[in-house]
């Protein structure tokens, strides 16, 4: 086993340090092109998410219900850990990177959720399903490239959707209350499996009412945190360029890098958040009931707005606030409790951070249960579906009493294998990519 986590250690550090980078940036840049930055018109996106459609859909979901499920996926530990990770790693410029990888996802997140609509499928039970799987299938008749694809999904649902969230929860309430893993485990499938064993309609009722209160919540701790540290607000933003473009990143208290170091550190965690260009968002946008794939691609593109540019972007400052004017802090933190240091300094500060990051764990348990869906009943039809909701509530429990190393370099490798047709397909239907 030694041996093969390190050779699957070598192959993210070679595939996550350029290759991926470089196709992803150039992807988000090209889309961003040809589209006519589609960024543009974020607030008319913004607008469309919250008005109700005049329309009927039926059994299927809301647009706001399917902005709701995309950022269940997604919130949660990436804009926590993963933006403390990136600083300690790559120095505040990473906060730079990570934005810009924001903006520019956009106009990939659009791209694969047009096409996800275009070439959804409509079940006899009059549910939209979509996906790279549908857009292969459907739009490229290459049904093979497909099954592929929905396979590296159900593996990363097991993996990234849902034992790595529970391991998150089980060592956050173990060392936040002491609370034992199993116990942890048990209630995390427990309130998980009631959620999930309903269906979309069940997973999306829920999204709409929980992700929107724990994101409003989480920023308003931000902002209050940013506001007690207003007079070195400025000073943060100004050391976040700097570093962002100079040869040296200078980190404070955190370690310092070169730029090479900074912009990886802040592409991968942009890439990592938001996921755009994995192609996993786009399944969540089929199931709208609004047959406008252009309106879909709008609202689903707000998602890497709310995800990447503004909460990461808010975290990061948090952080680089906190090492400027409480660089004390900083003392002996490990690269992912940079953001633990600055809640420290809100009352009950640690407590809300911890109960943040069980509450967006357990959405994205619940978000990721439906991508992993989607993907089986493409390969095994609607009879695949009971037996993975049951092995998928039982891996939540399993996940929070076992070591998870191995399974989160898998995931790394999985999702960077979910890259390759996800953009291929982007690239081979941009002609019929409208905005």
């Amino acid at each position: 086993m030694t041996t093969v986590l390190f050779a699957v250690k070598n192959i993210n550090e070679f595939l996550w340090s350029g290759p991926l980078l470089l196709l992803l940036m150039g992807t988000h840049l090209y889309f961003t092109i040809k589209l006519h930055f589609p960024q543009k018109k974020i607030l008319e996106a913004i607008r469309m998410s919250v008005t109700p459609q005049r329309q009927d859909t039926g059994e299927n979901l809301s647009v706001f219900a399917t902005l709701s499920t995309t950022l269940a996926a997604t919130l949660g530990t990436g804009n926590i850990v993963g933006v403390s990770t990136a600083i300690a790693l790559g120095g505040p410029g990473a906060i730079f990177w990570c934005w810009i990888t924001g903006i520019l996802g956009m106009a990939t997140a659009y791209s694969e959720c047009f096409l996800s609509v275009r070439f959804r499928k409509t079940g006899t039970d009059g549910l939209n399903r979509g996906g790279p799987m549908y857009v292969w299938e459907n739009g490229l008749h290459n049904r093979p490239v497909g099954g592929f694809y929905a396979l590296l999904t159900v593996i990363a649902a097991f993996g990234v959707g849902c034992t790595t969230q529970s391991n998150s929860i089980a060592q956050t309430t173990a060392t936040s209350f002491g609370f034992p893993p199993q116990a942890a485990g048990f209630l995390a499938a427990l309130i998980s499996g009631f959620v999930v064993v309903g269906g979309i309609k069940s997973i999306g009722n829920v999204c709409v009412k929980i992700v929107p209160f724990l994101a409003v919540l989480f920023t308003a701790g931000c902002l209050l945190l940013l506001f007690l540290n207003r007079e070195v607000l400025f000073p943060a933003i100004i050391l976040i360029l700097q570093s962002a473009l100079s040869p040296r990143a200078a980190a404070g208290g955190a370690a310092g890098s070169c730029l090479m170091l900074t912009v990886r550190y802040g592409i991968a965690r942009g890439l990592f958040t938001n996921e755009a260009g994995i192609g996993t968002s786009s399944i969540a946008a089929a199931a709208s009931g609004t047959p406008n794939p252009m309106k879909q691609a709008y609202v689903s593109m707000t998602a890497v707005f709310w995800d990447t540019v503004v909460m990461c972007l808010l975290s990061g400052l948090v952080i680089v606030t906190n090492m400027i004017k409480h660089p004390d802090s900083l003392d002996g933190v490990s690269e992912a409790g940079l953001t633990e240091a600055a809640f420290s300094y809100l009352p009950g500060g640690n407590t809300f951070l911890s109960l943040c990051l069980v509450a967006f764990a357990i959405t994205t348990l619940i978000g990721w249960s439906y991508l992993g869906e989607c993907a089986v009943e493409y390969l095994a039809g609607s009879r695949g579906i009971f037996l993975y909701k049951v092995i998928y509530i039982v891996m939540i429990y399993v996940g929070a009493v076992l070591p998870l190393t191995f399974v989160w370099e898998c995931t790394d490798l999985i999702n960077a294998c979910m890259v390759f047709p996800n953009v291929a397909a982007l690239f081979l239907l941009r002609k019929s990519i409208k905005s």
